[in-house]
């Protein structure tokens, strides 16, 4: 199972507004960046959208480090998620769970692809290298979503 660094990020210029997601993977010494975005979105959204990119781009099952600076795509995937499966997706307090769409395609993904991710946090806009790649890309995104206007 090869293994592959993945670095991912999401940006927003206004939330909600135009965002962005920007994906760094590295492998064997080779590296792949994505990034694309969307007029009306969310921050959370975008960091979502980074994640299931970075995954979908990868073509057989690998061994990933996965480092993102979004608690929220984080700790759903380790902590809520099987929580709110187990609801009918709906959080602890009864209320719909918001970007549902979005959690189903990476709890789908995570769960089917064969892949084996190791969760890693990093302080977003910390010099982290990888991070902060993932944060311009994420970036290019915005600007992307902005020229399609």
């Amino acid at each position: 199972m090869n293994h592959v660094d993945m670095y991912t990020d999401g940006a927003c210029k206004g939330n909600p507004g135009p965002g962005g997601w920007g994906v760094l993977l590295t492998w064997g010494g080779t590296e792949k960046e994505l990034f694309g975005g969307e007029l009306a979105t969310t921050n959370n959204r975008m960091e979502m959208m980074a994640v299931i990119e970075g995954l979908s781009a990868l073509k057989q099952p690998c061994s990933i480090t996965l480092y993102i600076d979004s608690q929220y795509v984080l700790k759903g995937m380790t902590e809520w998620l099987k929580g709110w499966k187990s609801r009918g997706w709906m959080t602890a307090s009864k209320e719909p769970v918001k970007n549902v769409d979005l959690w189903q395609r990476l709890d789908t993904l995570v769960n089917t692809a064969g892949h084996k991710i190791e969760w890693r946090w990093v302080k977003g806009h910390a010099g982290h290298p990888g991070n902060e790649r993932a944060d311009a890309l994420a970036n290019r995104g915005v600007d992307l979503a902005l020229a399609k206007r």
